[in-house]
C-alpha cells in the first residue's frame, strides 16, 4: 500500500496532481488508514500510470475517463471502440496542426512585410494589414507612406 505522497513520488508527480485526478473521478484511493490517510494499491499505481500516459499523448480528462471505462470492462468493448477514441483525437490534433500552420504562414507574411526598423509606425504594414478589411499586406514605404507596390493578402481563418 502507498500513501498519497509515496504514490505521487513513485509516479514523479505532485500530490496535488493526484488529488486533481481523484476530484475528477479518474482515481480513487482503495482505502483509508486508521489515521485517515489515503492508501493506494499497486493496481491504483498502474491506473495512475495509465492516466499519466494517456495525458502525455494528449487525451483530455473526459477522454481518459472513457478509455478507463473501456479498460475496466474490456470484454464488453471492441477494438473498434478504442480505435474510434484514438482516431477522433487524431483528427482533432490534425485540425489543430493545420490551424497552427495557417497562423504561422500568416504571421510569417506579416513579419516579412515589415522592415522592422526604427521608423515611425505610422505606415507600418503589419498594422495596416490588420486594419484592412481585405487583410492586404503592403510592403512598407516610409518615404511618404504612399504604397505603389503589389499587396500580398493574408487569409483569415474561416470560423
Amino acid at each position: 500500500m502507498y500513501k498519497i505522497g509515496e504514490l505521487a513520488s513513485l509516479c514523479h508527480i505532485k500530490t496535488d496532481t493526484l488529488r486533481f485526478y481523484e476530484k475528477h473521478g479518474l482515481l480513487t484511493p482503495s482505502e483509508r488508514s486508521e489515521a485517515g490517510y489515503r492508501l493506494y494499491t499497486a493496481q491504483d499505481a498502474e491506473r495512475l500510470q495509465f492516466i499519466l500516459r494517456a495525458k502525455a499523448v494528449g487525451f483530455s480528462l473526459s477522454e481518459i475517463n472513457e478509455l478507463l471505462s473501456i479498460d475496466l470492462d474490456r470484454s464488453h468493448w471492441q477494438c473498434v471502440d478504442v480505435k474510434a477514441v484514438v482516431d477522433t483525437k487524431l483528427a482533432q490534433v490534425t485540425a489543430k496542426i493545420q490551424e497552427l500552420q495557417h497562423f504561422k504562414d500568416s504571421l510569417n507574411k506579416l513579419s516579412e512585410s515589415c522592415c522592422g526598423g526604427p521608423e515611425s509606425a505610422e505606415c507600418c504594414s503589419i498594422l495596416e494589414a490588420l486594419e484592412s478589411a481585405t487583410g492586404e499586406i503592403k510592403p512598407e514605404n516610409h518615404g511618404d507612406c504612399e504604397h505603389d507596390c503589389h499587396p500580398v493578402a493574408i487569409k483569415t481563418q474561416e470560423a
